[in-house]
This record gives structure tokens, sequence and C-alpha cells, in this order.
């Protein structure tokens, strides 16, 4: 099931840092170990009581004058609007009451999402409530009090935004299509695909770099499966930075994998893969989806018998932390190659969805080890115990031994290779937990 999402709006320096770090307990500042994989602070995974979202920060932006920060704080409102399940509005009671705020209230008022009104920086609320109380000239709602540095109110505003968490068990529980997102930086052409294995024209294709909006879910028949394809917005082009284009297409990739079975990050053939492809690809590697690595415009690549293998050495090396990826190259505009995406996407969400029998992993284990001994620390020798498969989505493994301090990174890698040798688990992730089980006397 999808997490909801929280999206943060609000000027800069009103404390959406602070918060960020505060809920997602200080991990989202830590560069992510996995290679490939830069973590800044636009989304982190919170856990709170029963309830884990998403919270995405739609921006810290620092504008120069006053129409530059409305056009802005109206661009990132629009994102929040349009992915986001529940917006958090941030204001900083230091600051007080601008006009900017009014502004931007107006439009989340007219959107009909649920917003939550949050005043920062209220380190006391006895000096501070009367300040607090302004706020309610917004219109928005009761404003909620909070200090994110002093942690203080926290736990009254998670309330208030999981209320408005839409319940989506039901309404999934029925809905059992497979969905699958289409990711990738803007102008790689992931409308044209959409459009293309939807036989007609539903996503709007322009020449200008993120000129669709708001992601759109495409429903396609294929050999009499229904799929439903959501198709990740870029934005309308303004005199935007590049990194702001980035952040915003990074941010809309965030949501849809959220909601997808299968990811399919389209990379453009011509350009090769980048840093902000590793970017995207690793929040898909991280929620364990499938993957599929669409590399598109192939038409447009002067080919010798050695340009497939050299295009797919560079993904390989680029994307060293999902080598279990599947490659496909393919063109959009021509439709070359595409009756294959669908066997693909398949393959890829039955070995999302596959399980293996207890005995059978003991069995590859036992084995394992026999082949190469596990390492050893100052004499200790790590001890394997058993072996279980506990989830699927992605197929989750727990090992239990005897020191989990023993249990390398690269032995964990090995054993996954073992495995992945006997029943393939092609694109998809796997995720091993290591559990310690005192020896027996």
């Amino acid at each position: 099931m999808s997490k909801p999402v929280v999206a943060v709006v609000g000027r800069p320096n009103v404390g959406k840092s602070t918060l960020f770090n505060v809920l997602a307990g200080e991990r989202i500042s830590i560069v992510k170990d996995t290679p490939g994989v830069t973590r800044d602070r636009i989304y982190a995974d919170v856990e709170w009581l029963n309830h884990s979202f998403t919270m995405v920060d739609t921006g810290g932006i620092e504008p120069d004058s006053k129409d530059v920060i409305l056009s802005q704080m109206r661009e990132q409102a629009e994102i929040a609007i349009a992915t986001a399940d529940v917006i958090l509005f941030m204001t900083d009671v230091h600051q007080g009451l601008v006009d900017a705020d009014a502004k931007v209230a107006d439009m989340l008022r007219r959107s009909h999402k649920p917003v939550v009104l949050v005043v920062n920086k209220v380190d006391s609320f006895q000096k501070y409530m009367s300040d607090v109380y302004e706020f309610y000239n917004l219109g928005i709602g009761d404003p909620m009090p909070i200090s994110a540095a002093s942690r203080l109110g926290l736990g009254d505003m998670l309330e208030e935004v999981v209320k408005h968490f839409p319940n989506t068990s039901k309404e999934e529980e029925e809905d059992t299509r497979p969905k699958v997102a289409i990711v990738g930086k803007p102008n790689v052409g992931k409308s044209s695909l959409v459009n293309k294995l939807a036989g007609e024209a539903r996503v709007i294709v322009s020449d200008i770099a993120g000129t669709t909006r708001d992601a759109i879910d495409t429903e396609v028949k294929y050999n009499g499966r229904e799929y439903i394809f959501i198709d990740t917005a870029g934005l309308r082009r303004k005199n935007k930075i590049k990194e702001e284009i980035e952040r915003y297409s990074i941010i809309r990739a965030v949501t849809a994998v959220e909601r997808a079975d299968v990811v399919i990050l389209v990379i453009d053939a011509t350009e090769g893969v980048t840093e902000q492809d590793a970017k995207i690809a690793g929040i898909a590697h991280e929620r364990g989806k499938g993957i599929i690595i669409a590399v598109n415009k192939w038409d447009a690549i002067e080919k010798d018998d050695k340009t497939i293998y050299k295009h797919t050495n560079k993904i390989r090396e680029i994307l060293s932390f999902m080598s279990y990826a599947e490659i496909m190259f393919i063109s959009a505009k021509t439709g070359q190659r595409l009756n294959k995406m669908f066997e693909m996407i398949d393959m890829v969400l039955e070995n999302n969805a596959m399980r293996v029998a207890t005995g059978v992993l003991n069995e590859i284990m036992t084995e394992a080890v026999a082949m190469q001994q596990p390492p050893s620390d100052k004499g200790k020798r790590l001890r394997l115990y058993y072996i279980t498969q506990v989830a699927v989505k992605p197929p989750t493994f727990v090992i239990f031994v005897n020191d989990k301090e023993l249990m390398h990174f690269s032995y964990t890698r090995y054993l996954e290779n073992r495995i992945r040798d006997t029943f393939g688990f092609k694109g998809t992730a796997l995720k091993f937990i290591i559990r310690e089980r005192k020896e027996d006397k």
C-alpha cells in the first residue's frame, strides 16, 4: 500500500529543515551509504505511532524581490497541491503574518486539499500565543503552535496531520491493477512513451522541457490485462534555474514511486546516464520497487556492434547499486521494442512478489557457506543458523546469526548473489534483515 504524502510549504527560514530532521530522526541530513544515492532534504520517511508517511519539502527559495517570492511560492504551492494528500503550511511567529503567506493561503484554500497551518518558533506558549492568534486571519483553520527546534507541540501537529490521511485500504484492495510509474528527468520522453503504449495522445507532449503538468494516470489494456501508468509531471517552463527544475522532478518522482509496483526509469540515449538519473533511481531502489531502465531515443544513436555493450556498461557503472535492474533500449517515437515492454513489466511484477520456500533457502545458504567461509574477527567466526523469507514487494529475508557485527555487507551481497543465481529475481531489489540469536549453551 502506498504511503500518504505530506508536503511542506513555507517561506525560507521558517524552519522546514529543522522540522524535517526532527521528524526523520536526523537521518535525512546524512548522505546514504548506497552508492549513487545522495539524500538532500527533499523527502523523508516519517514514522509516528502506527502511521508512516512520506514528507516532501517543496523548496527553500531565496528570492531577491517581492515579485519573485510570490511567483516561486505559487509554483511550489502548486506542486504541493498536485502531489500531496495533506499540506503542512509552515509560518514563523517571529516574522509574523506577511503578504506572501496570505496569497499562498488563498491558493491552498481553493485547492480543497486538507491544510494544516503550523506556526513555528513558538518556544514559549505563554509568551507567543497572542501572536499565534494573528494567523487565524489566513482563514485556513486553527493555527497550531510548535517549536521544531525545541520539539514542542509536534505530537498535536502530527495528530492533526494523520486525521486527514485518506483511508485507502479499501480502495486499494479493490484496485489490483499493476501500477507502473514512468520517471526520469524532464524531456527524456516520458509522456511520449505513455502515449505510444496507450496508443493515443493522452498526455501533452512538447519539446519544451517539463511541459507535463501534475502526475497523470493512464489506463492501458494489453493482452487482456489492465495496467495503470503514472506519468510524473515536469514543470511549466519559467525562467527557472536548472537545480530547481531538477529538485521538483525529484519531488514528483518520489510521490509517483510511492504509489507504483514497477518503476520505469527513462534515460535519454543521446545524453547517457546522469547523476540526476542516479538520484531518481535511488528513490525506487530504496523503496524496493521493481525496476526497468528504458534507454529512450535509441533511434537517434549511430550504432556499431559494440554500442549496446558500451551503453549497458556505462549504466551498470553509474547505477552500480542496482545491478539487478533490467535494461531496455527503446524508441518512444518509432515504437522500437515497445511490444517487449509489457512482457518485461509482467516478469518484474512476478519477481517482486516471488516467495521462496524456507527449506530451499536454507539449502542454498548451507551450500554457500561451504563454498565460502563466513568472515571472522579476533578469533570469533560468524555462524549462520537459519534464513527465511518474511515479505514480498520487495522480497525480504531474515538471516539469524551468532553476531550481527561479523555479518559484513560483502558477505550479505555474496548470499544475495547465490539466491539470485538460483531464482533470478530480475528487476527487483532484495532486502536482508540480520537478526542475532545467542549460541546454544
